[in-house]
């Protein structure tokens, strides 16, 4: 039976096969004991989003009481969740994402805790996904952004929407009505001042 630790683009952590591309973490929010979640979601303003493989290391999942490993379909899901680029196993694109924030958001030598504080307002409403109004067209928005639908999720890629499920993404002939964007404000800032996430193989294809 698969773990709960498969982050959707809501924010919500369900159980499913699919592994994802992406690891990361909220902090310890787990019960080594018996590999469950906690009843929060969270422990840590600081959410990040790491690489599967770093130095060889390995790391047996949600065994120790050490942070909560979860997983996420690509960088754009992590993204949308609330999640940013790890500063030790990322570096690299954790200073590009802090340099597109600053410059989409207006600021200047902000630093990582800067960053999750104004995340966390932007994610959460209280226990549950803080959601966003569009401004404008959803065909405006940059790449990697991610809106709601309804019930479902969906990837903003090349002016086009693609639907968001746990294996990657499909192509939909259908308007969406009433969209809402997950994507943080700040993050999708950071989109359009030049940062791409890292997007899943179907999104691409």
């Amino acid at each position: 039976m698969p773990l709960q630790n498969r982050v959707t683009p809501a924010g919500d952590i369900v159980a499913t096969p699919e592994r994802g591309t992406f690891t990361g973490n909220r902090g310890i929010i787990h019960d080594p004991s018996t590999k469950t979640l906690l009843n929060r979601r969270w422990s840590n303003p600081a959410w990040i989003t790491c690489v599967c493989e770093f130095r060889g290391r390995r790391r047996d999942v949600m065994a120790t009481r050490s942070w909560t490993e979860l997983f996420f379909l690509d960088e754009a899901t992590s993204f949308a969740a609330g999640h940013r680029p790890c500063f030790y196993c990322r570096r690299d694109d954790a200073n590009r994402f802090r340099a597109a924030w600053e410059e989409g958001n207006g600021v200047m030598r902000v630093r990582a805790t800067e960053i999750d504080a104004v995340l966390h307002r932007e994610r959460l409403d209280n226990r549950k996904k803080r959601l966003h109004s569009v401004d404008g067209p959803i065909e405006a928005l940059p790449d990697g952004a991610m809106v709601q639908a309804g019930d479902e999720s969906y990837l903003i890629a090349q002016g086009g929407a693609l639907r968001w499920s746990s294996a990657g993404y499909s192509v939909v002939d259908v308007e969406l009505i009433d969209v809402q964007l997950l994507t943080p404000p700040s993050t999708l800032n950071a989109f359009r001042a030049g940062y791409r996430p890292v997007l899943h193989e179907s999104a691409q294809n």
